[in-house]
């Protein structure tokens, strides 16, 4: 692979990377340590400053969701294929109207620090096992989000140094690692905020200027900026077309749709958005925090198409691929084009930022389920103090970065987006169904929301285990072997449907032994249609 540093990084840009990246660093951390809580009160550190207005919780919920795969992959997945990744930007926007529409308000009704609380209201049975199970789920999911930031930043040190040595990935996931791990820990969700806006007004700022500098080059207009890039694709109208990634064959028609479906249901499920979801006091200001993040993200992927395209227009799409065969690469080869080191320097310690936002909220939400949902109610009952489970819950923080920095270093070669997707799908399958069916449908009961969570967790790990994204081409984990029975590398289109499924089957057999009680679900869907006063 042909690295930045030997084509079109020069030792300026990687310096200047790195003393902004640094400062950023330190600006933050002083500022999650000035904002964490100052008493042992667990709702300060779960939620946070409950009072912000609409935009600032709107900046937080897109600095929670946009990962630097957006930023980087994304871009890169235009580049390379143009039509079909302007197409998955398109469902990373409609992936937020499902939470604004469907969960937002009823959860942020019904809901106290977690789902796990949620679920306890709701189901008059089985709710510690319920709440371990959820736990499960969540702590699967953000580890495996956790450590594809994680490798990710040995991706992007890599654009710069060629292949890096052991000691250089092993010194840049420990600093990325504990860096993260004391925005979660001391900060909590306080300190967490402060980073997500800091990211979000920087990210916004970034890619909004690089995207109006590449629209200037070509005359503001986007029908020019099309055919250059069409022109500079080697595919000439082909890069404008659907087929150059998934559209080649009914495998990969069907691969894109699960993979979207995944992207679409798997949002309002992933545990550190629906942390962000309860952190609003007033539901009126939830929904014009929403508002103001379906925009924010919408302007974020909206810019990350003109760079994808802007990238193959003015570098070409045969210089990003034999930079970087991902693609990760193109926004870095474009600044470079546009604006030299100074530029690249600044998008790169964006994307460094990014990894950093997303890695802290992350890591808190991991903490909180294990903290509040495992500790606190499972083991000790609802008998532990705030101090007892603040302390636990921090503690929780340091062994969950700990953990993802071994399984990071141990996986380095991974394909980030791979981890991030299965992440997606298994909170789409797992979490979502139970999510819905817990404040939609009377009958719902413990036995089928545990099916539920186990069901869709188990479906989605095998799927993967047994496609190609484990065994049976180049790509692999193992591409030597071939045990790939299942065609598709993203299993949303099966496991999504079994989640919902088992939820339901669940449910029926348990009413079949012991009628279930309505009374509990009249009493929760007064409080999540009213709300309660706090």
């Amino acid at each position: 692979m042909v690295t930045l540093s030997q084509s079109v990084v020069d030792r300026f840009s990687l310096q200047l990377t790195f003393v902004l990246f640094l400062s950023v660093v330190v600006v933050t951390l002083f500022m999650a340590l000035l904002t964490a809580p100052q008493r042992d009160e667990i709702s300060e550190f779960y939620l946070g400053n409950r009072t912000m207005s609409p935009l600032r919780n709107g900046l937080a919920m897109c600095g929670d969701y946009v990962s630097a795969a957006t930023l980087l992959g994304s871009t890169g997945l235009v580049a390379l294929t143009g039509y079909d990744g302007l197409l998955y930007l398109g469902g990373t926007v409609v992936a937020w109207m499902m939470v604004l529409l469907l969960i937002a308000e009823p959860l942020r009704r019904a809901g106290k620090f977690t789902l796990g609380d949620t679920l306890a209201l709701r189901l008059t049975r089985l709710q510690r096992p319920a709440r371990l199970a959820l736990a499960l789920c969540t702590l699967v999911i953000t580890t495996l989000y956790l450590v594809a930031q994680l490798v990710g930043s040995i991706a992007l040190l890599t654009q710069f140094t060629g292949e890096p040595s052991p000691a250089t990935r092993t010194l840049c996931v420990i600093v990325i690692g504990t860096v993260v791990i004391v925005y979660a820990a001391i900060g909590g969700m306080p300190g967490a905020t402060v980073i997500q806006i800091i990211k979000a007004v920087m990210l916004l700022a970034g890619v909004t200027v690089t995207a109006v500098m590449v629209l200037h080059r070509y005359d503001w207009n986007p029908g020019t900026l099309l055919s250059a890039a069409a022109d500079h694709s080697g595919t000439g109208a082909r890069f404008l077309e659907p087929g150059l990634r998934y559209g080649a064959s009914t495998t990969s028609k069907l691969d894109f749709f699960s993979l979207e479906l995944a992207i679409v249901l798997g949002l309002a499920a992933l545990p550190h958005v629906l942390m962000r979801l309860l952190a609003p006091r007033k539901v009126d200001v939830l929904r014009s925090s929403l508002v103001w993040a379906v925009g924010l993200v919408g302007l974020v992927c909206l810019a990350a198409g003109i760079l994808g395209l802007g990238a193959t227009a003015v570098v070409g799409r045969e210089t990003i691929a034999e930079t970087d065969h991902k693609g990760d690469a193109a926004v870095l080869l474009l600044a470079n084009a546009l604006g030299g080191g100074i530029l690249t320097a600044l998008l790169s310690c964006l994307a460094f930022v990014t990894l950093l936002a997303v890695a802290a909220g992350l890591t808190l939400a991991a903490a909180s389920s294990l903290a509040h949902d495992v500790y606190g109610e499972v083991i000790r009952r609802g008998r532990a103090s705030e101090t007892e489970e603040l302390t636990v819950a921090r503690l929780s923080a340091v062994v969950i970065g700990v953990l993802a920095m071994l399984l990071a270093l141990v996986s380095w070669g991974a394909n980030t987006a791979t981890l991030a997707f299965l992440a997606f799908a298994i909170a789409a399958s797992a979490i979502l169904p139970t999510i819905v069916y817990t404040l939609f449908w009377r009958r719902f009961t413990g036995e089928g929301a545990l099916l539920s969570l186990c069901g869709g967790l188990v479906c989605s790990v095998l799927l993967v285990l047994f496609s190609p994204v484990v065994s049976s081409t180049p790509g692999s984990f193992y591409p030597d072997s071939d045990f790939a029975w299942f065609p598709l590398q993203n299993p949303g289109i099966v496991s999504i449907p079994a989640g919902f499924l088992l939820g339901w089957l669940g449910t029926i057999l348990s009413e079949r032994r012991q009628p279930q009680d309505d009374t509990a679900y009249k009493e929760f869907e007064v409080r999540m249609l009213v709300g309660t006063k706090e």
